[in-house]
């Protein structure tokens, strides 16, 4: 190193340089004129340089969260956490209309048909995609499908099946308010099956998230216990183990769809479900409700019930594959978490509900937990490839799915 007051060699100079966190270009110590190089001026400005990035260092945690917030703000993050909370409230939505529908059904008219209303579902999806299956796929295609991964869309429709038919029954046996907290298990099942099989890696932000729509739902479930709209249970204990069980199927259910959907295109998973579905719904349905629907007045209100059940139940299903592909399934599950404020809307002008106090802050609290789940970029699955390409046929490694490529093209900021 030189001593003070003389001029730096050229590695003194590159030296400083480094130290002072600039990239330079080390010219000669003196130029034809004799006049002191660049070299003698980045020496006497390095004290000053190098305390300003010091000073600037003192600040990285802020630094690094201003940057992060101001992310967050981007439009395209926005635009694309809107458009998945729309479409989440729309399904929690559809979720309601089902409920309504069947409160409407056993209580004015005394019918509880649930795997029947069910059955109807899986037939109109079995109807509708299947078709168009088979054009997109082909016959031959079809055949191989249904050979090489036709067993996985049997689990899926079977356990899609029974969670709906143990989370029905336990309203039976439970009561109103154990019901509706017990539901929400399906919460942390998706999260833990999202992290051990999906190996999904949520961020703290998404926990906190999480967490804050649970205390959301736990003020949810308070306001219905101060108002009073609870009913006692005659075998508490087996619907509360009935409700847990289905929660549990439920959320088995959501992550084996999102597995499927981003694998395989959505509309031969949905035609499966309805396929394999109708076969295991129907089976039941012939053990456990001849009697009740020999018993069914089927007058107009109650035909036109059972198709809004329908219709309700349709949508949900063909647009939830595009929710998962979009953000994840503990997002969906989350979202359903406002099916219960909805239902309070309904039950005031179709039931004579009161409303409590804390049905707002409940509200609220489950839609700002939604929106700091999605503060941070929706982790993507570490799926399996050697599983996955034992499920596929030939046609799936020729041939693209054009629906996987609209939508990640619609998934800005997302992880590839």
């Amino acid at each position: 190193m030189a001593e003070p007051g003389q001029p730096l060699s050229k590695a003194d100079a590159k030296f400083a340089a480094a130290d002072a966190g600039v990239q330079v270009t080390v010219l000669p110590l003196r130029d034809t004129s004799g006049r002191p190089s660049l070299e003698a001026d980045l020496a006497s400005s390095k004290a000053s340089i190098t305390s300003s990035a010091v000073s600037e260092e003192d600040k990285p945690g802020r630094r690094r969260w201003v940057t992060w917030v101001r992310s967050q703000f981007r439009r395209d993050n926005w635009r694309h956490t809107v458009k998945i909370l729309a479409i989440g409230q729309l399904l929690s939505l559809c979720i309601t209309g089902t409920t309504v529908c069947s409160n409407k059904l056993a209580t004015e008219y005394g019918v509880s048909i649930p795997t029947t209303q069910s059955f109807l579902n899986y037939v109109l999806l079995t109807l509708v995609y299947l078709p168009y299956t088979l054009y997109r796929r082909g016959f031959r295609t079809w055949l191989r499908v249904l050979r090489r991964r036709g067993w996985m869309y049997l689990v899926l429709a079977a356990v899609d099946v029974e969670g709906n038919y143990f989370v029905v029954k336990a309203y039976q046996y439970t009561s109103l308010l154990s019901a509706m907290l017990l539901d929400t298990w399906a919460v942390p099942v998706v999260v833990l099956l999202s992290y051990f099989l999906l190996r999904v890696r949520y961020h703290f932000v998404q926990y906190a998230g999480v967490v804050l729509c649970l205390v959301g739902m736990g003020l949810l479930v308070t306001a219905d216990a101060l108002t009073d709209r609870d009913y006692a249970g005659s075998n508490p204990l087996k619907g509360d183990l009935f409700c847990v069980l289905g929660a549990t199927l439920y959320g088995m259910s959501n992550i084996l769809e999102e597995y499927s959907v981003r694998q395989f295109p959505v509309y031969e998973v949905i035609a499966h479900m309805g396929l394999f579905g109708t076969i295991i719904n129907g089976v039941q349905l012939a053990i456990l409700e001849r009697k009740e629907l020999a018993a069914t007045e089927w007058s107009a209100y109650v035909v036109g019930l059972v198709l809004a059940f329908d219709l309700c139940l349709f949508i949900m299903y063909s647009v939830t594959p595009y929710l998962f592909r979009l953000s994840s399934a503990t997002f969906f599950n989350i979202s359903l978490l406002t099916s219960d404020f909805y239902g309070l809307l309904f039950g005031i002008f179709l039931f004579h509900y009161r409303i409590h106090v804390l049905y707002p802050f409940a509200f609220v609290g489950i839609i700002l937990g939604m929106v700091v789940y999605n503060m941070r970029d929706c982790p993507e699955p570490e799926l399996n490839s050697r599983f996955a390409d034992s499920l596929k046929v030939p046609a799936d490694i020729q041939t693209a799915d054009p629906e996987s490529e609209e939508e990640a093209v619609d998934q800005p900021g997302r992880h590839a």
